[in-house]
Formats: C-alpha cells, structure tokens, sequence
C-alpha cells in the first residue's frame, strides 16, 4: 500500500493547525497566551530566522523568524535568563522554538506526523536578509504576538506524495 498525504492537504494547509500549534507550544512552553495578527508589530533592523526542514511524506520546512529584540524575550522566557544581545544561547532557543512548533504542527495530521521527519534547525541572524523558497506547492504564513512581542510563522511546502 502506498501512503499518500494528498487526502489530508486540507488539513496540512489549514491555519487553524497552525494557530493551534503555536497557541499550545508558547502556553506550555512560555506560559504566554499568543495570538494571531495581522502583521508582526515590531522591526528592527536585525532579524533571526530559524528553520527546520521536513522530510518524507511532505518535503519543506517550517521557518521562524522575528526580530532580535524579539527572539532576547523569548529566549529570556524560555530560559529564565537575561540577554544582552544575540548569543548561541539565544540562537539555540530560537532553534529549538522552531523545531517543538513543526514537530507540533505535524503531530496535527496522522499520515504526516507518523512519515515525516525533522531536520536539526539551522538559524541564520543579520540584517536585510530574505529566505527564498522555490516554487512551493503552498505557503502558510502567519503573524502572531504576545506582550509586546511578535513573530512570524511560516510552512512552506515544496512537494507532497
């Protein structure tokens, strides 16, 4: 038998999943109530990006990114550390917030969660950068704060079987 996701790209591609993973991983994790925006409130000039790639069933990866400031608060929650800036601290807790929200989101679907796997997160920190993605067979993307503090999630996918 083969194992096709096709009957579930209703699922995959439905926000409130996303919505849903993210609610649940920053209340678990954070003890934050997020929710969706419109937009992301804040930008600085720099950004951290992390993503973590999927592979099986659904090729793609699910991308965190917000700014730097940002990504200090969330560390500092995550942690219970204070951060004066951008460290490897912060980089790895900005990873591992991407790798709990794609491995959660993917959990969502049956067929995906039991024949996709994760990628380690890669992070990329700087100033005017852009992610580009080829071609993808969907994109969901979606804003999202909490006290002040805002991000963006995005699933990109660029092959289903």
């Amino acid at each position: 038998m083969v194992l096709s996701l096709r009957d579930s790209v209703h699922l995959i591609s439905d926000p409130f999943n996303l919505d849903a993973s993210v609610e649940e991983v920053f209340r678990t994790m954070l003890g934050v109530q997020c929710v969706p925006v419109s937009t992301r409130l804040n930008t600085s000039p720099e950004s951290m990006t992390a993503v973590v790639g999927f592979g099986g069933l659904l090729s793609g990866a699910c991308v965190f990114r917000c700014d730097a400031p940002d990504a200090l608060a969330i560390a500092s929650l995550l942690t219970g550390l204070e951060f004066q800036g951008i460290d490897d601290t912060v980089k790895d807790g900005i990873g591992e917030m991407c790798n709990i929200l794609a491995g959660t989101w993917k959990s969502k679907v049956p067929e995906l969660a039991a024949h996709c796997g994760l990628s380690v997160p890669a992070v990329i920190t700087g100033h005017d950068y852009e992610l580009h993605v080829q071609a993808p067979e969907f994109q969901l993307r979606r804003a999202f704060a909490f006290e002040g503090v805002s991000f963006e999630v995005t699933i990109v996918c660029d092959g289903i079987l």
